[in-house]
């Protein structure tokens, strides 16, 4: 229902984010209303908004309710994590076990893989903070395994934010949990090796996505799947591989998965790499956006990844440390920060940038 802001109660729960006449982001859906955020929109000369029907959030049960209080502004419930965390880790092991099967058989059991993988996927309508469920749900062990499950749940987020049916998004899910399955048929030693890799062990690498593709289509899978698999390493300007296609030639399931492939790549930590800051992962992929990637399905990623960042701590190139109030819908990485008292807005004050993201 539409009300006035003046007539809010406390609890009042948001139905649509808010942006201010600038096209700043203040308030996120489903944020729960109180004195400090009635404060912030009047501060922003917001009138009406749009909030759900009361007796609908009284309906709710408890837990449901205490999902629904978490907002961008704040990081992923610790009570939520131990909820998702045994599924997660169940689907991890299932992806391990598929490879393991996919190896000796040459086939897989598509329609049990999704069974496993789709509870994750009907988890994720919980939780908005990607960034934070990730980092929470990770750890050290098993990283092609994990990769995969992340990939599919990145994925899958992304191809809603794209605006494609639930149906659609289950699929880009599900391609993305398998998209690096032909590495079964890599050695392992090959495939964590912390050197770098000659010339022939690269091309020998190369060889997953047409594996991977093989696999999927002598199990009789939805043939975008098996796509994801295929093309998920070619680029817009053709430098990518197997095959080199440009452009649309790379089906959108591929280029999906492109992008949330290298964001979970970038942001995991393995023997031979280090973790990167996750800022400068968003700005890594805006850079490619410009040549490699599909800027339309890259630029919303980080669209709808950047409000995570809301309330998170940060260093700026100063070494001075503050927190990010509000981020801006075009210029991704310029949010309005706050230093103590001071409320700095890096759209204008260009000689400043944040150089670490604290979590």
């Amino acid at each position: 229902m539409r009300i006035h802001v003046t007539d809010v109660v406390d609890g009042d729960v948001l139905r649509d984010d808010v942006f201010n006449n600038y096209g700043l982001h203040i308030l996120s859906r489903n944020a729960v209303l109180y004195s400090a955020e009635i404060s912030k929109l009047l501060q922003h000369q917001i009138d009406y908004i749009d909030v759900l029907e009361r007796s609908n959030i009284i309906s709710n049960s408890l837990a449901d309710f205490d999902l629904l209080e978490r907002t961008l502004e704040t990081t992923v419930s610790p009570k939520w994590v131990p909820q998702v965390k045994p599924i997660y880790d169940a689907v991890v092991q299932n992806i391990q076990d598929l490879f393991h099967i996919a190896r000796t058989e040459n086939i897989i059991d598509t329609e049990a893989a999704a069974a496993a993988f789709n509870p994750l996927l009907q988890n994720l309508h919980l939780e908005r903070d990607v960034v934070s469920l990730l980092l929470l749900l990770n750890n050290q062990d098993s990283y092609t395994y994990q990769h995969s499950v992340q990939v599919g749940m990145l994925s899958y987020y992304l191809a809603n934010w794209l605006g494609l049916s639930e149906e659609e998004a289950t699929i880009a899910g599900n391609a993305g949990f398998l998209h690096d399955i032909g590495k079964c048929k890599i050695d392992d030693a090959l495939l964590n090796k912390p050197e770098k890799l000659t010339n022939e062990e690269f091309e020998e690498i190369k060889l997953h996505t047409v594996y991977g593709y093989d696999i999927i289509m002598n199990s009789h899978a939805n043939k975008e799947i098996a796509l994801g698999a295929l093309q998920h390493h070619e680029r817009m300007n053709g430098s990518g591989y197997p095959h080199g296609v440009i452009g649309q030639e790379i089906s959108q399931i591929g280029r999906i998965i492109a992008v949330t492939d290298i964001y979970s790549a970038m942001i995991s930590s393995r023997a031979y790499q280090k973790e990167r800051d996750l800022l400068f992962v968003l700005k890594e992929l805006y850079r490619l956006s410009f040549s490699e990637l599909d800027p339309v399905i890259t630029q919303t990623f980080i669209k709808h990844m950047i409000p995570n960042f809301i309330g998170k701590r940060i260093k700026l190139n100063d070494d001075r440390t503050g927190s990010i109030v509000m981020t801006h819908p075009t210029e991704f990485f310029s949010p309005l920060i706050q230093v103590d008292l001071q409320f700095i807005d890096l759209t204008l004050e260009r000689k400043l940038e944040i150089t670490h993201v604290y979590f």
